[in-house]
């Protein structure tokens, strides 16, 4: 059977007017994590393509039965130009001293499903090799993915069949949404800054972090982002009221500063998580139930997860200075409370495993993922920057930039 099926799987592009239904039927039936444990299901809100649709280009492709033409799988891809090193420049006008961004155009794979009755077949190896020809044809140099570092089966195929090598290891950070506010430190200044300033000082101060996305300002005007968030000392010249803008900023800056974005995923998706046992939800329920009723005693409540939720996602995370972490935490604690405000269960991050800046992020460890395994696979031999070299032999930096378009 497996033989006669393999023969006439047919791999295309999705078709929203007809395959909406088969799509998300398939969805359901794939479970994202350990079987017979706590897994992950993603409500996509009817829109098979919404986590690849911000991107600059992307696609979606179904494999389908030819005989039945029931789909059995599906794969979304999306290409960018992002920073992949940097080197120093040798522009007469600006400083020879400061590196500036070497850009490299990668590819992005997520939401590979098969349905489970239909596995071992070679679809899902199909499914790659069709999306890696459409990142080829459109110039992408590179293409990666994420997948859990336990996810065997994942990780066998991209390594073994596909020649993805394993890249980074970065850290998904959770935290809970409880049901009182979090107390924002006095010894910090928080200012929201305009589209405008935000891709400033992002590009003045980021575009050599890996992973940059050249296009960082269709990412700040998207209507999913709710805004970028400075925080500095208070007392300094720097105020919601007196701010003049980036430029005056890093003219002058002070001692120590801390920036992030927040992207609502909540609009664009859902996520459930499923395979809990009744008494893990009886204790889940208790604790948000003391939490509603006594908010001031402030204590820790598990969210609801075992029913659809949402998250928003912390991007951009940046800073300087000694007490740059302890202004990232501040920055957490806000961006806890507008989750709350916006009816939320968590906030996530996603952070390269030596990012100085991580400890300045709250997180409840049994909701996080220590090492997320990144795979990367060279596409050609033709550069858009010769001096890059081969980035897949590249040292991990200290950062990365988590593009949220592809959280």
């Amino acid at each position: 059977m497996g033989e006669d099926n393999q023969c006439v799987i047919v791999v295309r592009e999705f078709d929203p007017s007809k395959d909406l239904t088969s799509v998300e039927e398939v969805e359901k039936r794939c479970e994202v994590g350990p079987s017979g444990k706590l897994s992950l299901f993603t409500d996509l809100l009817g829109d098979p393509i919404c986590r690849v649709r911000h991107s600059p280009a992307f696609l979606m492709l179904v494999a389908e039965l030819s005989s039945t033409k029931e789909i059995v799988g599906m794969i979304r891809g999306c290409i960018k130009t992002v920073t992949c090193g940097k080197k120093l420049s040798r522009n007469t006008k600006s400083d020879p001293t400061k590196p500036v961004p070497i850009y490299t155009k990668l590819a992005y794979i997520l939401g590979l499903r098969v349905s489970p009755s239909h596995r071992r077949m070679g679809i899902g190896l199909k499914l790659v090799l069709r999306m890696e020809e459409w990142f080829t044809q459109n110039g992408a140099e590179y293409a990666y993915l994420a997948t859990e570092n336990d996810n065997q089966a994942s990780v066998n195929l991209f390594t073994d069949k596909c020649g993805y090598s394993k890249f980074r290891t970065p850290s998904i950070l959770v935290n809970p949404v409880f049901a009182h506010r979090l107390p924002v430190s006095n010894r910090v200044t928080l200012i929201k800054l305009p589209p405008s300033d935000a891709e400033s000082l992002y590009r003045r101060r980021f575009s050599t972090t890996e992973f940059f996305p050249r296009d960082i300002d269709s990412v700040l005007n998207n209507r999913l982002n709710l805004g970028t968030f400075l925080a500095v000392p208070p007392g300094c010249c720097y105020t919601q009221e007196s701010w003049s803008g980036t430029d005056e900023f890093l003219s002058d800056p002070p001692e120590s500063w801390a920036v992030l974005s927040v992207w609502n995923c909540k609009d664009a998706f859902m996520l459930e998580v499923r395979g809990a046992s009744r008494m893990r939800k009886t204790l889940a329920k208790t604790t948000r139930i003391v939490d509603k009723l006594l908010p001031f005693l402030r204590l820790p409540s598990i969210p609801e997860v075992f029913r659809p939720f949402g998250l928003h996602f912390l991007y951009g995370l940046g800073g300087e200075g000694p007490r740059a972490a302890k202004f990232v935490k501040a920055l957490c604690a806000h961006a806890h409370n507008l989750a709350k405000e916006g009816g939320c269960s968590v906030v996530a991050t996603e952070v390269a495993n030596c990012e100085p800046l991580k400890i300045g992020v709250p997180h409840w460890k049994r909701l996080s993922c220590d090492e997320d395994l990144w795979c990367i696979k060279r596409l050609g031999e033709d550069y858009s920057d010769g001096s890059v070299g081969d980035w897949t032999n590249s040292p991990p930096g200290l950062s990365i930039f988590v593009d949220p378009r592809e959280f």
